[in-house]
């Protein structure tokens, strides 16, 4: 067999094996899954409103087991009135807030809607995983 000859099929095995190797490796990393925890989206405008979502979204990591939970932050600007924040689990309103035209202090309501986001999530999840309690109250 000339020399040529062999470098070739060496070369074809090679690739076939690059090739196998590209094609079948997500295959076998399927099996390890990655968490993603729960959604946190930002519909602020103003600057009171991102220095709110940055606050909460600090706090926000810290909650564990968020997953298939999505918040949300949105804000209306009225004008000459401030700014209206809302807190929105799911889609659902849970937390509204409103600040004036002057720049006010965040953290204490910062802290006050996560404290009620908790509450709604573990309210949400003690509905979905409890099969015993009717929706009625029968």
């Amino acid at each position: 067999m000339p020399l040529f000859m062999y470098h070739n099929m060496l070369k074809y095995i090679c690739l076939c094996l690059v090739i196998s190797n590209l094609l079948f490796s997500p295959l076998c990393h399927a099996n390890s899954e990655v968490e993603i925890g729960g959604l946190l989206l930002d519909n602020t405008k103003s600057r009171l409103g991102r220095d709110f979502y940055f606050k909460f979204s600090q706090l926000w990591n810290d909650i564990p087991n968020t997953q298939g939970i999505n918040v949300q932050i949105t804000e209306q600007i009225v004008p000459r009135a401030g700014t209206k924040l809302k807190l929105l689990l799911n889609g659902r309103i849970i937390y509204v807030t409103h600040f004036g035209r002057r720049q006010s202090p965040v953290k204490k309501k910062v802290e006050q809607a996560i404290f009620i986001l908790i509450d709604a999530m573990s309210q949400t999840q003690y509905d979905q995983n409890n099969i015993d309690m009717a929706g009625n109250g029968w």
